[in-house]
């Protein structure tokens, strides 16, 4: 998919990054907060919600708006758990 010449390039990159800051901190609160109640509870419903967003996600990624969201939901989710595991 080649990229048009107007692409709003500066104004999709904040947004996607807005956005998988959002999804980092929703995901790191999330399952920090369910670690506390059961860790194996935490495991099983931050993958059940990861997979339940992804179909989603993937059919929104086309969308000319939506697409940045989607790239930075598509980086925060991963972050997210990256984050709870250091943390």
């Amino acid at each position: 998919m080649q990229a048009s010449p107007n692409t709003p390039w500066f104004t999709g990159v904040a947004l996607a990054v807005f956005s998988a800051a959002f999804v980092t901190v929703a995901t790191i609160a999330f399952a920090s907060e369910l670690a506390r109640i059961n860790v194996a509870l935490a495991v099983l419903l931050s993958v059940t919600v990861a997979a339940g967003l992804a179909p989603t996600l993937w059919r929104m990624r086309r969308r000319p708006i939506w697409r940045w969201i989607v790239y930075g939901a598509m980086v925060g989710i991963p972050a997210g758990w990256i984050g709870v595991l250091l943390g």
